[in-house]
């Protein structure tokens, strides 16, 4: 296995909690989300205590549980109502705090949102969009705008695209 923390597993990720961490952040990089919608729900700990937390649902993600400061955060880039949040954008990165006198590892919501970062293909689906890009059944445009290629990608699709237009 190679040393690179892209081929790492984080241990947390293997007990599938049911609320995102920071152990889900790639690399410790900022991970920028959009709120499907806030509500204060019941919520069962890791030594079965159930308490009524305030919970973001995020697109495409699992569910934050929303402490006092990152909702401190939220309002002060949305305003104090959690119905306002809905479709908004946050970004979240790791931090640390102390809990029962040990520094454990928490997500913060930056005050600010930073722009998406394209995410990487796979080379059998980049390998496939080629061909479908020689086919004509998908414009070299989305592809280059969906996904942050390598150098070798672009000369690739480049290629690709101008076989296209020969045929």
């Amino acid at each position: 296995m190679s040393d690179s923390n892209n081929s790492k597993t984080h241990w947390k990720t293997l007990i599938n909690p049911d609320y995102i961490g920071a152990y889900a952040l790639p690399d410790g990089e900022d991970l920028t989300v959009t709120i499907d919608y806030v509500q204060s729900e019941e919520v069962t700990g890791s030594g079965g205590k159930k308490e009524v937390c305030t919970v973001a649902h995020l697109k495409g993600h699992k569910p934050m549980i929303l402490n006092v400061t990152n909702s401190k955060s939220v309002h002060k880039l949305y305003g104090p109502y959690i119905e306002d949040w809905a479709g908004k954008d946050i970004t979240l990165y790791a931090s640390t705090t102390k809990l029962a006198g040990e520094m454990v590892e928490c997500l913060r919501i930056r005050p600010n949102v930073t722009a998406r970062k394209k995410p990487k293909i796979e080379a059998a689906r980049f390998a496939k969009a080629i061909e479908a890009v020689k086919g004509g059944t998908y414009p070299a445009r989305k592809l280059s705008d969906q996904f942050d290629l390598t150098p070798e990608q672009r000369k690739e699709l480049k290629e690709a695209t101008k076989q296209k237009e020969e045929a």
